[in-house]
Parts: C-alpha cells; sequence; structure tokens
C-alpha cells in the first residue's frame, strides 16, 4: 500500500514531477527525470540536453512559454516554440501554436504545427561553427579557400 522512500526516482536518481488538471505555475520550470503536465503552466520550461530529462502534456495539459528539452511527448496546447534535442512525438491532440526544432520527430495523424519544422543535428551545429571559424580568416585567406 504504501511505497518504500525514494520509490519514486527513476535510475538515475531523478524523480517524476506532476502538475495535476487543478494546478496552475506561473514561472520558468528547470527540471531532471519526467515532468507530466496536466495542468497549465505560464513560463518556459527547460533540461539539459544531455540529461536523460522527458516532458509529458497531456490531453488537458497547456503550456504558454517555450519547451526546450531533450525529449518530449505532446498531446495538448502549446503556445510557444518547442526545442527538442533527440526526440518529440506529437500525438493525436496536440497543438504547438510556434515553431518546432527538432532533431527526430513523429507526428500522429491529428496533431497540429501552426509554425515551421525546423531540423537540428549536431551537423548543423558543427557547420555553425566552422562557419564562424571561417568568417575569422583574413579577406585575402577566403579568397583563396573559395577558389
Amino acid at each position: 500500500m504504501f511505497r518504500k522512500s525514494g520509490d519514486d526516482k527513476l535510475a538515475d536518481g531523478s524523480a517524476h514531477t506532476l502538475i495535476s488538471r487543478t494546478t496552475e505555475i506561473v514561472g520558468d520550470i528547470h527540471f531532471n527525470g519526467e515532468l507530466i503536465i496536466e495542468g497549465r503552466v505560464k513560463g518556459n520550461i527547460y533540461a539539459d540536453d544531455e540529461s536523460k530529462a522527458l516532458i509529458r502534456v497531456a490531453e488537458k495539459g497547456a503550456v504558454e512559454g517555450e519547451i526546450c528539452v531533450p525529449t518530449a511527448v505532446i498531446n495538448g496546447l502549446v503556445q510557444g516554440d518547442v526545442r527538442s534535442s533527440k526526440h518529440l512525438e506529437l500525438a493525436a491532440k496536440a497543438v504547438v501554436v510556434g515553431n518546432v526544432y527538432y532533431n527526430l520527430i513523429e507526428m500522429v495523424m491529428g496533431s497540429e504545427v501552426n509554425g515551421n519544422l525546423l531540423h537540428i543535428s549536431t551537423s548543423q551545429s558543427e557547420a555553425k561553427r566552422l562557419l564562424a571559424d571561417k568568417k575569422k580568416l583574413p579577406f585575402d585567406k577566403q579568397l583563396i579557400e573559395n577558389s
């Protein structure tokens, strides 16, 4: 009937967090582990890209703000940009009003994106770094490299 202390933690030591249907949070959230939103969040939600963090926005859940996480499963309303560095799933009732930046995306029939879908990957960040390095070269060396 009762759990032992620590049973609600994941293998990596992070815990589940639930924002219930009757709860509204105003402010930014930084989390690790799993965040389940059944209520309403007015603020940005962040997790480190290197973490195993996962956010779930339930069918009746709503987020007004940006979501930046490695993995996301959305089945509710998000009014703001969504950035997912690993995996993003848009379920049948998902509505995103904003741009979606993804590495790997799964969209179920019925999901909506009212914005742009933009693929991100490690190769794009590498290309940006190379472009920045090229801009640092003297003008005559850029000409030699381009010819």
